[in-house]
């Protein structure tokens, strides 16, 4: 199970200090493990934000079309395009009603 919570302002859902400032309180505040924005240019950003200044790596599908689609960026390394290549084909191997 997980817990679910927003929606958090992008400094609310990664940082205790701004939440606890800001009077939320929350299991998901300042610990957030998935962060779910909404549309395409929102997750872009984000995601850039995270790689470029926290050293992060990315992976990335765009679901809803008939099946997963692998989104990355021009500047991607390897890494970032075998895990959004290894997400997708998980997400498809679990979606019973996806042709695998």
């Amino acid at each position: 199970g997980g817990v679910l919570d927003g929606p958090l302002g992008f400094d609310n859902a990664v940082s205790k200090t701004a939440a606890a400032a800001k009077g939320i309180t929350s299991e998901v505040a300042g610990d957030a493990d998935i962060l779910v924005v909404p549309d395409l240019e929102a997750g872009n950003m984000i995601a850039k934000q995270l790689v470029y200044l926290a050293g992060a790596e990315a992976a990335g599908i765009v679901l809803g079309a008939r099946i997963p689609i692998v989104l990355t960026s021009r500047a991607d390394g390897t890494a970032a395009r075998l895990a959004s290549t290894a997400m997708a084909q998980l997400f498809a191997a679990r979606t019973p009603s996806l042709p695998v």
